[in-house]
Parts: C-alpha cells; sequence; structure tokens
C-alpha cells in the first residue's frame, strides 16, 4: 500500500482531518488521534489492537506487523504499509474510528452501511480485517 493509499481510505472516515500530533504529521477524529504514517519505518500506528490479539499479530503476520520500546505500553501496533492489506487496514481503523467519532456520526455509518450491506449486529470492521487474517487468527474474531 503507498502513502496515497492510506490517506485515501484513512480520509474516507467521516470527520477525520489532518492535525499534528506530537508535532508529527497525523489524522484525527473528534479532537482525537486516529493514526499516522511513522517516517522513521512507513509504519502505520493502528490503535484500538488488545495486546493479546497484538501478539497474535507480530506472530501471525511479523512481516506486517511490529512494535517498538514506545509502544509496548499501549493497545496498539505498528503496521508496515508495503505489506499492509486494505482491508485489514480498514477494519483496524473503523474500530478506532467508533470510539472517537461523535455517537451520532456511528449511527450514520451504520445506517448507511446496513442499507448497502444488511448483516446482524456487531462491529463490521472487526470481521471484515479478521477474513483477510491467516485461519489460525481467525478464530479470535468469530462471533
Amino acid at each position: 500500500m503507498t502513502r496515497e493509499e492510506f490517506h485515501a481510505i484513512v480520509t474516507a472516515f467521516p470527520g477525520v482531518e489532518e492535525a499534528p500530533s506530537y508535532g508529527q504529521p497525523s489524522y484525527k477524529v473528534n479532537g482525537k488521534f486516529f493514526t499516522r504514517v511513522r517516517k522513521d519505518d512507513a509504519s502505520a500506528v493502528i490503535m484500538e489492537v488488545p495486546f493479546d490479539e497484538r501478539d497474535l499479530l507480530l506472530e501471525v503476520e511479523p512481516e506486517t506487523f511490529h512494535f517498538t520500546a514506545h509502544y509496548k505500553d499501549y493497545p496498539c501496533v505498528l503496521a508496515r504499509l508495503k505489506a499492509l492489506n486494505p482491508d485489514q487496514l480498514k477494519g483496524f481503523l473503523e474500530r478506532r474510528w467508533r470510539k472517537s467519532a461523535k455517537k451520532a456520526e456511528v449511527k450514520a455509518w451504520d445506517a448507511s452501511k446496513k442499507s448497502a450491506h444488511p448483516r446482524e449486529g456487531g462491529d463490521p470492521g472487526v470481521f471484515e480485517a479478521a477474513a483477510d487474517l491467516p485461519e489460525q487468527a481467525q478464530a479470535l474474531f468469530e462471533p
């Protein structure tokens, strides 16, 4: 994935704005950090990734997912853009977006997705991202 593709996916979420975070170019939703690409290694910072899920991602897809000592105590993972699957990125970002966006935006998003792709409840983004993981990792995301 290129930086341009990353930007297009990130900015497709309602309410996303480009804004600095700790002096670095980043994206925010509702004034809260959403994501960014690290200059050091061209990796996306992906938030809202529980530690057990991060450990599994590191084990199953080490060419894509990693983290540094700075991020070890945070529920997040770094993902190398060149190896990151766009659908996985969308799923991870949707999870973060749902926690950061205004309730009305989330409700409107859900209504638009249901009319386009009706499905039974749950968090749509997580299951879409899980579909792109190897089989042994998919079991974590089964409803």
